[in-house]
């Protein structure tokens, strides 16, 4: 089994034993579940969430000599309290989220998230979800779409990328889609392809994922024993900067706008940040795993009540 990213890093940081609970939030094929449980032998729990089905089906395989001692749940790691409750947990020792596309998505054409491949608009983590890529490459409006690319791409060529793919309607596939951007951008030289970007922006708006995330961060932190750990790994400056931000500000005692001279809002700290900058992978890592190099991990404690 492939080692995940951050491997090491994770398992340090959440530092699982025996007769803890965990949650990995974006199981996969359970390369950091097989970890955790590894590591909190003999009884140690862990549930696995993902949207993923073929994933999960992966991973039963590979924490196969671990059954007895993990739930594997289809769903969406922003509906945790929902998950705690179907299988009886009130509160855990640890938390993951690895965000971003798998290895196992990104190198299955059909699921249509890369531009290496010839294949259907489609970007679904959850293929129950009826909303696809091509949706709305075809339907949004130029106004909408461009949004779309500047919000979640940061995509500094995005009006003219959008006014370009609604003059080149239908688009269904994705070459089709990196060749109309590649169109407006043009080739550089080095650096990420042209499309990078907008596909994922695409991505982004097709799962909902920063939705998502600003969901699940309140969740788990309440889901936290005192001295229980959040461990996120992130692929892109929008999801750090919301991590990074959520970190902070339950770390405060205090969350009055700066300028107010008495606080009142009697805010109380949650969190302690244990990464004040994001911890990255090696190079090493980086040389074996390229996908890995923009990889950023950020890990918060939960605070006893007295603290």
């Amino acid at each position: 089994m492939h080692k995940p990213v951050l491997y090491q890093e994770v398992l340090t940081y959440l530092q699982p034993r025996s007769g803890q609970r965990f949650i990995d939030g974006t199981v996969g094929i359970g390369g950091h579940a097989w970890g955790i449980l590894q590591a909190s032998q003999p009884d140690g729990l862990l549930l696995g969430i993902d949207l993923d089905a073929t994933a999960l089906q992966i991973a039963e395989q590979n924490l196969r000599n671990f059954r007895g001692r993990y739930w594997l749940l289809l769903g969406n790691y922003r509906d945790l309290s929902q998950h705690l409750d179907q299988i009886g947990w009130s509160s855990v020792d640890g938390v993951l989220l690895d965000l971003g596309v798998s290895s196992l998505q990104l190198d299955t054409p059909e699921r249509g998230f890369s531009f290496r491949f010839e294949a259907p608009l489609d970007m679904r983590f959850d293929r129950r979800n009826p909303r696809t890529a091509a949706d709305l490459v075809n339907n949004l409006s130029l106004n909408e779409l461009a949004k779309i690319f500047s919000r979640y791409g940061e995509e500094r060529f995005a009006g003219q990328i959008a006014h370009a793919i609604v003059a080149s309607r239908p688009i269904q596939t994705t070459t089709q889609l990196a060749n109309v951007v590649l169109r407006v951008v043009g080739r550089q030289s080095g650096g990420i392809h042209p499309a990078t970007r907008t596909f994922q922006a695409l991505r982004i708006a097709v799962n909902d994922e920063l939705g998502a995330l600003e969901e699940f961060l309140p969740q788990a932190t309440a889901a936290l024993k005192p001295s229980g750990r959040l461990a996120i790994i992130s692929f892109h400056s929008l999801e750090d900067r919301l991590v990074k931000a959520y970190f902070q500000n339950e770390a405060r005692k205090c969350i009055c706008p700066p300028k107010q001279p008495i606080c009142t809002c009697g805010h109380r700290p949650r969190l302690k940040v244990l990464t004040p900058k994001p911890v990255r992978p090696t190079a090493q890592e980086v040389a074996q795993n390229p996908r890995a190099r923009s990889a950023r991990l950020r890990v918060a404690e939960k605070l006893t009540s007295e603290a």
